[in-house]
């Protein structure tokens, strides 16, 4: 991992064509602007997490009804 100092209106670059900037500093909070081309998808790691934890449950209990369903139970 990188781990970077930026203060208020400095930027990062990763490759050619998406920039991270620090917007603003809000006590414990840093809000960032992200200029990324529209094919590159950005997601908070943490909408994902739950977003995959919730395909998990899903599938689990898709698994358990079609076990159910089977003949002979």
């Amino acid at each position: 991992m990188l781990v970077l100092t930026r203060r208020t209106g400095q930027s990062l670059r990763i490759g050619d064509s998406i920039e991270l900037q620090v917007v603003r500093i809000e006590g414990d909070r840093v809000v960032l602007g992200i200029i990324a081309p529209p094919t590159v998808r950005v997601l908070r790691g943490e909408l994902l997490d739950a977003v995959s934890a919730e395909v998990r449950e899903a599938a689990d209990a898709r698994a358990r009804v079609r076990d159910l369903l089977k003949p002979g139970r």
